[in-house]
């Protein structure tokens, strides 16, 4: 089921908590070597990057600057062309050369190929250079290219699998076999990378037994399971009348979450396509296993350097499209995910995953009228499945069209007869649309049954039970489940606050003051939060400093009927500290 956003009207009901990701780690991977291919760190930004040099500085300079600029909000492709014009004034220049090198390949430009034969000792140039000769067909070069790769970090991993593949594109399956068995019997962590290699291999090649066997060891191998080892698992098993057994590899995808299950009855009825057709393909698959174990390492460049070396050699690979896209997306670079999954063909498979991915980055560009017409399209594909619609009314909540985005969540969950745990954000998206609709009754029911679905999750307990104390009512409920939402999320300013507003609305004011004062520390400038220490000051009688937290909750962008509140509470609150007739208790 899709994760609602958490971008809340009120954070001190929902807190923010980035979406969950569909690709869990493959392996862990030491990334010393590679650190070499990293460029400027990229730093997340909305803002678009100028397409000329900064003012008062030209040339070279200018240009690399510029460039620089560019990647840092990752504009990849603009940096490549303000490297390139840097380069062209100054031809020499190694530096320059390096940088347009790395924003080319992140950028999938074909100019990196060239950039890369002049980067002697990177390591992410070499491998292209390799691809290139496999791509071409030669072979023994790809072999020799390969083996000139360092054997430390990453490529102590990579280098073996690359030169067994290239062994195998010249036909030497015997020699490529003899290249991974010592690996594949090696150390536990990677030994079932290299046995489904090796099983590609023999399966490729045609030695059925062996690769039965091979497929066998790697399938047990490995802890865990992610869409493309699914996906190569069922092809094996499907190809070789093996249905229930394909089917059941690839029903192992609904264990990794996210959205995969929409692609399944599309994925079970193409099990039995070769996921590996090719040596070349077989090199994709490697690159596409280091990138996956190194998502999630804060290792983002690295990631989709591997990605693009992957596509290099498979554009069609959609695994490697939807692992670069989330990548950029957790980025903050949306409109770079959209472009990485721009070419993926409407019969792909996956195309239902990519189209709700496709429109959740469109809504993230401020783009919701596409969006919301590409999940109209989608229902029509899949008109069975609550995903379409769920994000449908995830949109049309952030739009603050409530009314609706309830009417998208009820026909989401009429999809959905025998609801599971995983199923609680629905019931928790609704009651959150419903509750700004201005029907409690049914809000609270759904954020009941959400936690009915699954106990303890920390957003659900914190809308619930501040809404109860906003309310008072339910006053000791809504304590225990809000402090139970503090034990799972401690560092949370948002549920702090909550806990510290129903200690309010309980009576103990100086535990509350505590409590809100460590919240507006987390999160100083949520205004609400502001709101409520001003309440709570001017309660212990600190009258001057609530005078002060409440001026500031009116900076903070506070919500719109939170605006009369506050300024209520100034005028009454100058009136009583200016002993004026008409004082009235502020709050």
């Amino acid at each position: 089921m899709t994760v609602p956003p958490d971008a809340e009207l009120n954070p001190n009901k929902a807190t923010r908590m980035h979406p969950m990701r569909s690709f869990r780690r493959l392996l862990l991977l030491s990334v010393s070597l590679l650190s070499a291919c990293a460029a400027a760190e990229v730093t997340p930004s909305g803002a678009s990057a100028p397409d000329t040099p900064p003012p008062g500085i030209t040339g070279a300079m200018g240009a690399f600057l510029g460039g620089r600029h560019a990647m840092a909000i990752g504009n990849d492709s603009l940096a490549t062309d303000l490297f390139l014009r840097g380069l062209h004034d100054e031809p020499g220049n190694a530096a320059l050369s390096r940088q347009a090198f790395v924003a080319a390949l992140l950028a999938g430009r074909p100019e990196a190929l060239e950039l890369a034969g002049h980067q002697p000792g990177d390591v992410a140039a070499q491998l292209l250079l390799g691809n290139a000769q496999a791509k071409g067909g030669h072979w023994a070069e790809a072999q020799a290219q390969f083996g000139r790769l360092p054997r430390q970090g990453i490529t102590q991993l990579l280098e073996p699998l690359l030169i067994a593949w290239s062994l195998q594109g010249q036909g030497k399956t015997d020699d490529a076999l003899a290249l991974l068995r010592p690996l594949a019997q090696g150390q536990a962590q990677f030994r079932a990378v290299f046995l489904l290699h090796e099983a590609m291999i023999t399966d490729l090649a045609g030695r059925d037994d062996a690769a039965a066997k091979d497929y066998q060891a790697a399938k047990a191998g490995f802890s865990s399971t992610n869409l493309q080892l699914a996906r190569v698992l069922a092809s094996w098993e499907a190809r070789h009348g093996h249905v229930v057994e394909a089917q059941q590899s690839l029903s192992q995808l609904l264990q990794v979450g996210g959205d995969l299950a929409v692609a399944l009855p599309a994925l079970y009825a193409k099990s039995a396509d070769r996921q590996i057709r090719s040596a070349t393909d077989g090199m994709a698959d490697a690159y596409l296993a280091m990138a996956g174990g190194l998502r999630g390492q804060d290792t983002a460049e690295l990631t989709l350097i591997m990605v693009r070396l992957a596509l290099d050699l498979r554009p069609d690979l959609t695994a490697a499209r939807l692992l670069g896209a989330d990548v950029l997306d957790a980025g903050q670079q949306p409109q770079a995910a959209i472009a990485m999954l721009a070419p993926v063909a409407a019969d792909d498979p996956l195309v239902a995953v990519v189209r709700l991915r496709q429109a959740s980055l469109l809504a993230q560009t401020d783009q919701p009228d596409k969006a919301l017409a590409l999940l109209d399209g989608l229902r029509k594909v899949i008109p069975d499945r609550p995903e379409p619609l769920a994000l449908k009314g995830d949109i049309l909540r952030g739009q603050k069209r409530f009314a609706d985005a309830v009417t998208a969540y009820d026909q989401a969950i009429e999809r959905v007869p025998h609801p599971q745990p995983g199923n609680w954000p629905l019931f928790y998206a609704r009651g959150v649309a419903l509750e700004q609709s201005g029907d409690w009754p049914r809000a609270e029911a759904d954020f009941k049954h959400a936690l009915q679905l699954s106990p303890d999750q920390p957003m659900v307990l914190n809308y619930l039970g501040y809404s109860w104390a906003d309310q008072g009512v339910n006053l000791p409920q809504a304590h225990k489940m809000i402090a139970r939402a503090v034990e799972l999320r401690p560092n949370d300013g948002a549920i702090i606050d909550s806990l510290g507003w129903v200690t309010f609305r309980q009576g103990d004011k100086a535990k509350a003051v505590a409590l809100l004062e460590k919240a507006a520390e987390l999160t100083p400038t949520d205004s609400t939060v502001n709101l409520h220490l001003g309440d709570a000051y001017w309660a212990v009688g600190r009258k001057l400093e609530a005078q002060f937290q409440w001026r500031r909750a009116l900076t903070l962008n506070p919500d719109p009927q939170d605006v009369p509140k506050l300024q209520s509470k100034l005028r009454e609150s100058e009136q009583a500290l200016g002993n004026l007739p008409t004082a009235k208790a502020a709050p």
